[in-house]
């Protein structure tokens, strides 16, 4: 494959676009979190809570959250329900502009973090128009949702997630050919479905019981501390088969 730019010096628009794009891809997953968790190289803790944001960026993941769960199990003891929604879903929404305004400040990256704001305060809409602060999670039911459905369709098209994932981080665009490679992605794409069917399983019902103080436990329980698990699975999973091919090359020269 490396050997086609060579071959074809003068190729059609149509067919210059498709590496292009491949590689834009691609070096958008090694700027990413994922990046740093690319399965050729040896896993440490250090190298996952980098991919997780670090430590600050843990803390703005769970935060919002944390002060939604404390501030309703508080308020709703205190005030009538329609001011306990207010302000349960005011917290986490001035934490997040606080944790942007310290990102403005230090002159860092805001993308995420205004990402990151933007489904806090859709989340707090939704749940202020209804009047029902356990629909301050509905949002996160189709995300989980979308999630299910893109891995579910990746393993039926026999292209699983996972291993597309890889195979950009790791410039090797040949990795269904290799049987190994194929199975442990299959197996690391199980592991992203069960990570979606059990945050709606473990969710789903205390929506339907309206039980808003649970359901805020839920999602922390669920939310970073099993996605922890599962990159660290499928970080694992992945490196028994995958190596990056100049790596490869090198060790055949060896």
């Amino acid at each position: 494959m490396a050997d086609e730019p060579d071959a074809h010096p003068d190729p059609a628009p149509e067919g210059a676009s498709q590496p292009g794009v491949r590689e834009a891809m691609a070096q958008a997953m090694r700027r990413s979190g994922l990046g740093r968790v690319a399965p050729d190289r040896a896993p440490s803790a250090a190298t996952l809570l980098a991919a997780m944001g670090g430590a600050r960026g843990i803390v703005e993941s769970i935060l919002p959250g944390l002060l939604f769960l404390i501030t309703y199990t508080i308020t709703i003891a205190v005030l009538d329900r329609t001011m306990a929604l207010w302000v349960s879903v005011a917290a986490p929404v001035v934490i997040t502009l606080v944790f942007i305004a310290i990102r403005l400040l230090r002159r860092q990256p805001v993308t995420t973090a205004i990402a990151g704001a933007l489904g806090i305060i859709i989340s707090a809409v939704i749940a202020l128009l209804t009047n029902k602060p356990e629909n301050n999670f509905v949002p996160g039911f189709f995300i989980n949702a979308g999630i299910l459905v893109v891995m579910l369709l990746s393993l039926a098209v026999r292209r699983p997630l996972i291993g597309v994932v890889a195979s950009l981080l790791l410039s090797d665009p040949e990795w269904r050919s290799d049987r190994a490679q194929l199975r442990v992605a299959y197996i690391a794409t199980w592991f992203w479905v069960g990570l979606a069917l059990i945050r709606l399983g473990a969710e789903l019902p205390l929506y339907f019981a309206q039980a808003t103080s649970a359901l805020a436990a839920a999602r922390l329980v669920t939310g970073v501390p099993l996605y922890a698990v599962i990159l660290w699975l499928t970080w694992l999973v992945m490196r028994t088969a995958w190596t990056a091919p100049e790596r490869v090359g090198d060790d055949a020269e060896q």
